[in-house]
């Protein structure tokens, strides 16, 4: 085989691109600036055959005849060969990146929400054709995180992936551990700044971390996880006196997407295969630890191999401009193979590792109880922990107005059992209130 053989040295790469917002526009930007620098790392030219948009009577600083309405007549045009989708959500973006994997037509998306949940279908639909699916924009901005984990480690081992992968959530945490202020003014404030949207419900509670989550573990053990298979928690209820807390320990407190191996149960019961969990929450981090000293916007991913040990991917991880860096990575990648007649790596699901439930995953944790201030608390405190199975590292007891508080620090434990225990502990007449559960990541016992 030629190593041209799919297109001559003077035929040109059509490309199509699929939205106009913040991202759409820096990659169209950059196409059309860097033309001539573009043709020299792909071997051809790269040429805009149109975008689709909403409203094309909006002034988009590009030729108005490149713009259209019709994103599936633009998609199946013969002259368009790679088609960029940047316009975000399931529907119509599935329906038109599986129409141009199908017609042997290479798709670059920055769609997690997509991805999270569709992978399956759309490398289905690529594979007969064998057109690339690449989304290093999907998860983490700029970062890249997804072409290491395919190919950079693809003869390695991942144990374990743990990261700030929300812009948003990780702006409103660092602000309310710098200004002590409570989450409701830090989040106008990211509003205000336009860090968080109108409706920020898809990164307070964890929505777009959970997508994200998901397509890392997916990568790193090569098993299928969708969003639905991700443990999730928000940070909408994280206060002050977390904060607080939080820093009289050492600590702060992060939103984590948190994938990693679980030892598998005895044969008996699952086959001895390893299980993998995938959660997303807020939790206490150590000061000394590499992800404590990621504030702002930014976002960082630390991947933990057999061989490699551990690696941290920093940076910018979300914006028009680093996001469409990331696209315009794989766009490249995407033209290389088309002109020299390659592929990019297929979807991995090889391993079919089990999910672990929540209950099953042990981590340690930091519990705040609100008791009455008398003899013999601690001893039933320390009880009900240990009749559950769940053992104490330490206890801090702190007097208030309304009593006492303690702050009860534990080993690893599943989160069944911690669960138990908390129920356990509103029930005592002693507790008057348990004030708050975080756990408590990034530490070695």
């Amino acid at each position: 085989m030629n190593s041209r053989s799919a297109y001559g040295s003077d035929h040109p790469i059509g490309v199509a691109v699929l939205g106009m917002g913040n991202v759409g526009t820096e990659v169209v930007r950059i196409i059309q600036n860097q033309t001539e620098d573009l043709r020299q790392r792909v071997g051809a030219a790269l040429v805009l055959r149109g975008v689709a948009v909403r409203r094309p009577d909006v002034d988009r600083g590009i030729p108005a005849e490149l713009l259209t309405t019709d994103a599936h007549a633009l998609v199946a045009r013969d002259d368009v060969d790679l088609v960029v989708e940047v316009m975000g959500g399931i529907d119509p973006a599935r329906e038109l990146i599986g129409a141009a994997l199908s017609a042997g037509k290479s798709v670059v998306t920055a769609n997690k929400a997509l991805l999270a949940d569709y992978t399956g279908e759309l490398a289905a639909a690529a594979l007969p054709s064998r057109a690339d699916l690449y989304f290093e924009a999907a998860v983490a901005g700029a970062i890249p995180v997804v072409r290491p984990l395919i190919q950079s480690m693809s003869g390695d081992r991942v144990n374990r992936v743990v990261g700030i992968v929300n812009g948003t959530t990780n702006f409103i945490l660092s602000a309310m551990d710098e200004t002590g202020a409570d989450y409701d003014e830090t989040l106008a404030e990211a509003t205000r700044l336009g860090y968080a949207e109108a409706d920020p419900t898809a990164d307070v509670e964890g929505f777009d971390a959970a997508a994200k989550a998901a397509i890392l573990a997916s990568l790193a053990f090569h098993t299928r996880v969708t969003a639905a298979d991700v443990y999730r928690e928000g940070i909408s209820k994280i206060t002050s006196e977390d904060m607080e807390t939080a820093a009289a320990v050492g600590c702060t407190v992060k939103l984590l997407a948190i994938c990693e191996r679980v030892p598998g149960r005895p044969a008996a019961e699952e086959g001895g295969k390893d299980r993998i969990s995938v959660r997303v929450y807020p939790a206490l981090i150590p000061r000394k630890h590499p992800l404590s000293a990621v504030t702002g916007a930014f976002n960082a991913v630390v991947v933990e191999a057999e061989n490699a040990g551990r690696l941290m991917f920093y940076g910018q991880g979300a914006g028009g401009a680093p996001t469409a860096s990331a696209v315009m990575g794989d766009l490249v990648m995407a033209a290389r193979n088309k002109f020299y007649g390659g592929r990019a790596p297929g979807e991995s699901v090889y391993a079919e590792l089990p999910i672990a439930p929540i209950g099953d995953t042990p981590t340690r944790y930091h519990v705040n109880l609100q008791v009455a201030d008398r003899t013999g608390v601690l001893q039933e405190v320390a009880g009900e922990f240990a009749r559950h199975g769940v053992s104490i590292s330490t206890v801090r007891q702190e007097g208030s107005d309304e009593g006492a508080r303690l702050v009860v620090v534990t080993h690893e434990a599943a989160e069944s059992a911690l669960a138990d225990t908390v129920a356990a502990l509103a029930e005592l007449e002693s507790v008057t209130s348990v004030t708050s559960v975080l756990r408590l990541e990034g530490t070695e016992e």
